[in-house]
């Protein structure tokens, strides 16, 4: 045991993750997540999706929501495996 107890060192995709300037910061902020900070990046999320909206007007609507569709098969599948 050390008096220096050294961070353990992030994975590559994290890293990388983290490494994006927009996404990275919000990614890490929802890594090391304090309880009030979870809401900050769900407001962020929506925040960009109503950008989003407002740019590219009913794409920028359904293409968010149809990437998301092979989300919402991969959790229904991990919820039906237990």
């Amino acid at each position: 045991m050390t008096a220096l107890e050294m961070p353990q060192r992030l994975p590559l995709w994290q890293r990388v993750l983290f490494a994006v300037p927009l996404f990275g910061w919000m990614a890490r902020d929802a890594a090391n997540a304090q309880p009030e900070d979870l809401y900050y990046t769900a407001a962020a999320i929506f925040s960009m999706w109503g950008c989003a909206i407002l740019l590219f007007g009913l794409p920028g609507l359904y293409i968010p929501a149809l990437l998301m569709v092979p989300l919402m098969f991969l959790i229904l599948v991990l919820i039906s495996r237990g």
